[in-house]
């Protein structure tokens, strides 16, 4: 039997609340299925609410338990209304990342079934790729939660853009492993290099270091293009990437670019991992405009438990787990084919509730026997 494992939960702000409610019931019914044990939940408070009533953006020791635990799962931070005097949001997600340097930033984008694409070409079902997007360096590096910014009175802003070789041997092998992985299950097993190279040294030196490490996939195909490039191509002709690999800001703007793709930000799952931290959320904001109001779309929260799950797997050694992640990723595919989930983003007629109970139903009516 593997053991329990523990999850710092933060629900945060806004909708976050209601998707880590709807992700910590379908987590636990796939765990059920496969005889797998429960998480443990060790909740802790933190975002815009929390700031504004306390002063603190996390509760005192929140960082450390966050630390301390197998994963962490968050819902979503921020609210417009409250921010810090300079005007930046409340971040203190962006300072876990730092902390605990949740280098590899895993964004999957892919087509379902029946759910919204906005491309007409008929090629767009098949759109499954994921942008790599480093997530402690680049241009955030300089992001306000970190106090890094060259503040010259109220004239000039300068913020650095940082590549460390260290960090990117790290993405960049990530990636291609990545990559490897994918191959396996039927994808083709390419990763393309997305940079500025041909302008700035900083991202001459990210190829570099990807030119360095390619070699030591061979099997694994490689390519490069401009950020710039990059956007057409993902408009062009989306269906041809696998795996991209990018800086920081490059990857804040194209994930959402590719999520937009494939419905929307309601689909987006996310993973941010380092050497010995994995942090797991929605790529969406809070939404508090219907925060509490069973209109949120839970799925992107829901696909990133799935990912922490394999992480789970991979860390602990427990396919168990594994198993449970497949279980949830097979439910979300079977119910859009079957149009049994319609979430309202995308003109549906199921809240948030709606959705999480068609899951936990087709979790229950699956028979395939890695869910026995």
């Amino acid at each position: 039997m593997a053991k329990q494992l523990k999850v710092a939960l933060i629900r945060g702000d806004g909708i976050g609340i209601d998707v880590s409610e709807a992700t910590v019931e379908v987590v636990t019914a796939a765990l059920a299925k496969v005889a797998a044990p429960e998480l443990e939940y060790d909740e802790i408070r933190a975002g815009a609410g929390c700031f504004a009533e306390t002063g603190n953006d996390i509760e005192p020791g929140g960082e450390e338990r966050a630390g301390a635990a197998d994963a962490i799962f968050l819902g979503a931070i921020g609210l417009p209304s409250i921010r810090h005097d300079d005007g930046t949001e409340i971040s203190p997600h962006l300072r876990l990342r730092d902390r605990f340097g949740l280098y590899a930033g895993v964004r999957p984008v892919k087509a379902y079934p029946n759910a919204p694409q906005r491309l007409a070409d008929p090629r767009a079902a098949g759109i499954d790729m994921v942008i790599l997007r480093e997530s402690t360096e680049g241009l955030f590096y300089s992001a306000a939660a970190h106090g890094r910014s060259d503040i010259r009175g109220d004239e000039e802003v300068r913020d650095t853009l940082r590549i460390t070789r260290a960090t990117t041997e790290k993405l960049h092998r990530f990636a291609f492993r990545l990559a490897e992985k994918r191959k396996s299950r039927g994808r083709p097993g390419h990763v393309t290099c997305v940079d500025k190279a041909n302008v700035f040294a900083s991202m001459a030196f990210f190829r570099k270091i990807f030119d360095e490490i390619a070699p030591d996939f061979p099997e694994i195909g490689k390519g490069y293009a401009y950020v710039d490039a990059q956007a057409l191509n993902l408009i062009r002709a989306p269906w041809d990437a696998d795996v991209l690999v990018m800086e920081n800001m490059f990857g804040d703007i194209l994930s959402d670019l590719a999520g937009g793709l494939v419905g929307g930000m309601g689909m987006a799952a996310c993973a941010e991992i380092g050497d010995d931290n994995g942090l797991f959320q929605p790529a969406h904001g809070s939404a508090p405009d219907i925060m509490g109001q069973d209109k949120a779309n839970p799925l992107a929260a829901i696909l990133s438990g799935a990912l922490m799950l394999d992480y789970l797997a991979e860390k602990s050694g427990e396919a168990v787990y594994a198993s449970a992640a497949a279980l949830i990723e097979g439910a979300v595919e079977a119910g859009f084919e079957a149009n049994r989930l319609r979430p309202m983003e995308f003109g549906g007629d199921m809240g948030t509730r709606a959705v999480t109970d068609e899951l936990l139903t087709l979790i229950a009516e699956d028979t395939r026997s890695d869910a026995a």
